[in-house]
C-alpha cells in the first residue's frame, strides 16, 4: 500500500494542474444592467476562481492536465486554464455584471489599459498562508509558491502600472478603488490539504490561514476598497478527493466526508466573526459574505431539483464507483473518461466542479439568500453613490 504521506504529496499537486493556453476572448456582456455597475472587478483566489495565472506544467503521471480537452469543453470549446469543463463563479457575476470575462494577471499585457474590465489575481493551488510556512515544514513540492500575499503584491504592481495609485491616497487611486468590484472567492482548501497526514495541526492552519485572509481583507480595505465579496470556503467534505482520502465511517448526513465538512465550517465561522470587525472598522466599505458552504449544501440536499443526477460521482475520471475518482488517473490522463453530459453533474474532476455547479452557486450568491449582506444590497449601494446612469 502507498504510504499515506505520499498521497498527500500526490493529491495537493491536483490543486496546482497548470495550463499554458492563453485566456479566451471576451465574452458578449450578459448582464441585466443597461450600463455595468462596476468599471471593473479585481479577483483572488485559489483554483476555483483562477482563469489562468498558473504556467506550464504536468501532473504526477507526466502528462498535462488543464491544457487539454475535456478540459473547457462545455462552453469555451477548448481549454482556456480554467478548472472545470466550463465556466466559474467569477465568469457568472462578470458575466451579470455586463462585464467581459477577467484576463489573468500573468497574461494581461503590461501598462496601462484603460479598455480592460479589471484583472484576475487567483492562482490555482494558491494557499492563505505564505509559502514559505509549508516549506519550512516540508509540506510542499514548490510547484506554487503563490499565496494571497502574493496576490496583494501582483494587485499592487498593476495599479501602479496603470498609474492608479502611485500616491495611495491621491484622488485617483480613490477613484479607482470606488469603481470596482473586489470578488475574493475561497481561500484556505489547499492550506488544510497540504498538511493532511502531516504533524501540523488543523488547529494551527486554521490560526494562521484566518490571520492571512484577514491581514490581506484589511489591506484592501485600507487602500480604499470599498465593495468587497469575500467567499466562504465550501464543503470541501464533498468532493471525490476528500471522500477518497476518509474512511467510509467517516460521513455525514449528505453522504460526504463528517471531518472535512466540519473542518470547513469551523473556518468559515471565524472567518465571519472577522469580516464582522471589519465592518466596524470600514464602516463606509460594503462587506459580503457569499456562503459557499451552505449554498453547496443547499444544492447538495435538493440536488434534483437543480437538475443534477450525479451529486457526488466525478464527471470527468476514471475507476468508476461511487466517486468515478482515482489519484493517478486523473481527468486528462490516458486513463480518463468524461461523462456525456456534465451538467448533470456536481463534480468535474474529482477536486473542481462544473460549469452547471458554479452557476447554480453563483445565482444563489447574485438572487438567493446566500449572500450577507444580499448581492442587491451591495449593488443598492454602489448606484446610491453614482455606480449607475
Amino acid at each position: 500500500m502507498v504510504p499515506f504521506a505520499y498521497f498527500t504529496i500526490i493529491v495537493t499537486s491536483i490543486f496546482i494542474l497548470i495550463s499554458s493556453l492563453p485566456p479566451p476572448s471576451a465574452a458578449a456582456p450578459t448582464g441585466h444592467q443597461r450600463q455595468p455597475p462596476f468599471k471593473k472587478i479585481y479577483a483572488f483566489g485559489d483554483s476555483f476562481t483562477d482563469t489562468g495565472n498558473t504556467g506550464s506544467a504536468t501532473g504526477p503521471s507526466g502528462f498535462s492536465h488543464v491544457s487539454s480537452l475535456p478540459y473547457g469543453c462545455t462552453f469555451f470549446h477548448r481549454p482556456t486554464n480554467r478548472y472545470s469543463d466550463g465556466r466559474l463563479v467569477i465568469d457568472f457575476v462578470a458575466q451579470y455584471l455586463s462585464l467581459p470575462f477577467l484576463p489573468p494577471y500573468r497574461r494581461h499585457k503590461a501598462g496601462p489599459d484603460s479598455t480592460s474590465p479589471g484583472v484576475n489575481f487567483a492562482v490555482a493551488g494558491s494557499t492563505a498562508i505564505k509559502h514559505s510556512f509549508f516549506v519550512r515544514n516540508n509540506l510542499t513540492l514548490n510547484i506554487t509558491p503563490q499565496s494571497l500575499g502574493t496576490q496583494l503584491v501582483w494587485f499592487d504592481k498593476y495599479m501602479e502600472a496603470q498609474g492608479y495609485c502611485r500616491a495611495p491616497r491621491s484622488r485617483q487611486c480613490r477613484a479607482a478603488m470606488d469603481e470596482a468590484l473586489f470578488w475574493v472567492g475561497e481561500i484556505g482548501a489547499n492550506d488544510y490539504a497540504y498538511t493532511v497526514g502531516s504533524s501540523v495541526s488543523r488547529d494551527t492552519i486554521q490560526r494562521l490561514a484566518i490571520k492571512s485572509v484577514t491581514g490581506f481583507l484589511q489591506a484592501l480595505l485600507t487602500k480604499g476598497a470599498k465593495y468587497v465579496v469575500v467567499q466562504g470556503l465550501p464543503t470541501t467534505g464533498c468532493l471525490p478527493l476528500s471522500l477518497t482520502l476518509t474512511p467510509a465511517d467517516d460521513r455525514d448526513a449528505l453522504g460526504c466526508a463528517a471531518t472535512v465538512n466540519r473542518q470547513s465550517f469551523r473556518h468559515n465561522l471565524l472567518l465571519q466573526s472577522t469580516i464582522h470587525q471589519l465592518r466596524t472598522q470600514f464602516p463606509h466599505s460594503v462587506i459580503l459574505y457569499a456562503d459557499y458552504w451552505n449554498a453547496y449544501r443547499t444544492i447538495m440536499k435538493n440536488a434534483a431539483a437543480y437538475g443534477f443526477q450525479e451529486p457526488i460521482k466525478a464527471c470527468c475520471g476514471s475507476g468508476g464507483g461511487p466517486y468515478n475518482f482515482d489519484i493517478f488517473g486523473a481527468c486528462g490522463s490516458p486513463l480518463s473518461s468524461s461523462c456525456p453530459d456534465p451538467s448533470k453533474y456536481i463534480n468535474w474532476d474529482g477536486v473542481h466542479l462544473t460549469e452547471a455547479m458554479y452557476k447554480a452557486v453563483s445565482e444563489l450568491f447574485i438572487n438567493g439568500t446566500f449572500s450577507h449582506p444580499p448581492f442587491k444590497y451591495l449593488l443598492s449601494r454602489k448606484a446610491s453613490a453614482g455606480g449607475l446612469s
